[in-house]
């Protein structure tokens, strides 16, 4: 439409007012950033515009040369007539929405976002629009996040019983954002160390330094060469499984944490022994809630499994389409 806040360029999400980008995917002299997964802050930009507490995982990813710019969550900053804020998305440390207001309309783009609590980040934070870009990475019904911690006593529970094996731990997680939380979420339960694969340790670091407790954690590459951590348990990206790196561990169970876990098929997929569900992306539930609470009119969805959720707004009433883009489709 031609009078929309925000549009569909070739570079990514552009609001013609403002002249800036929201997370693009090609370079571009201004860009508004979420949260600092790759899929959302890439290289190439001339400006970065994030929430400053997120700005240490941006440095970390896109090196000393990024011209980054810091905000407080609710601060405002004027670009032209588009007057811009960032807003919790409680989806991972630093993460936000975008609030762009022009003229007495309001468009919010939530970028990543999740709707239970997490003691890594702060907690989501519903803002009011006429038109809701929403992620709808898990557009499926089906998808209903247990209570995380009565996942993570199954983890603890998991653990022990490897230990009493004399099997190494390894759990798959991604390293920014779901490492922190497993680790903070841990903390509440146990003191016992916790082993990372060396890709964790430097973001992990940073969590450290903005004040997040966690887990007492060694990275792998500090023990003794030879040392097979029985009884250990050991986080790791995806993508360690399978490679070398594994040996290190003749005597293992592997598993893997994500919402993905609650579907039998991607069990079997990913060939792990176990999958825990705790996500970092809102469920259904989270998905709908957080349409009803913003009162938007029109909802574009994007970013995941779009169809369905699309499909369920237009029979409640409310205008929704799908919105194609390049972000990744979360875990």
């Amino acid at each position: 439409m031609r009078d929309d806040l925000v549009i569909l360029r070739p570079e990514g999400l552009y609001c013609p007012a403002g002249d800036f980008h929201i997370d693009p995917w090609r370079p571009v002299p201004r860009a508004v950033i979420t949260h600092g997964h790759s899929d959302h802050a890439r290289s190439g930009m001339g400006e970065y515009h994030a929430v400053a507490e997120g700005l240490p995982i941006l440095r970390h990813r896109l090196g000393e040369a990024a011209v980054l710019r810091g905000y407080g969550y609710g601060e405002g900053l004027a670009f032209g007539p588009a007057r811009v804020s960032l807003h919790p998305a409680g989806h991972i440390l630093g993460s936000a929405q975008v609030r762009i207001e022009i003229d007495g309309r309001v468009w919010v783009v939530t970028g990543d976002y999740k709707r239970d609590p997490d003691p890594s980040c702060a907690a989501f934070e519903p803002v009011a629009c006429e038109t809701l870009i929403t992620e709808a990475t898990f557009g499926f019904p089906c998808y209903r996040w247990p209570d995380t911690s009565a996942v993570v006593r199954e983890i603890l529970r998991w653990w022990d019983r490897c230990a009493a094996a004399g099997q190494t731990a390894l759990l798959g997680c991604y390293a920014l954002g779901k490492a922190q939380r497993l680790l903070a979420e841990l903390a509440q339960v146990c003191d016992r160390p916790v082993h990372l694969h060396g890709a964790m340790v430097g973001l992990v670091n940073l969590y450290r330094e903005a004040g997040v407790a966690m887990a007492p954690t060694i990275a792998v590459g500090d023990e003794p060469r030879g040392r097979e951590l029985a009884g250990a348990l050991v986080l790791a990206p995806p993508s360690a499984f399978g490679s070398t790196w594994m040996r290190r561990f003749p005597k293992s169970q592997v598993a893997f944490a994500s919402g993905w876990m609650q579907v039998r098929g991607h069990r079997r997929r990913r060939g792990v022994d176990r999958g825990f569900v705790v996500s970092d992306h809102a469920d259904w539930p989270g998905l709908v809630r957080t349409v009803r609470e913003s009162g938007a009119r029109r909802v574009l969805a994007t970013h995941g499994q779009c169809e369905p959720l699309v499909r369920w707004l237009g029979e409640q009433g409310i205008t929704a389409e799908v919105l194609r883009t390049e972000l990744g489709g979360g875990e």
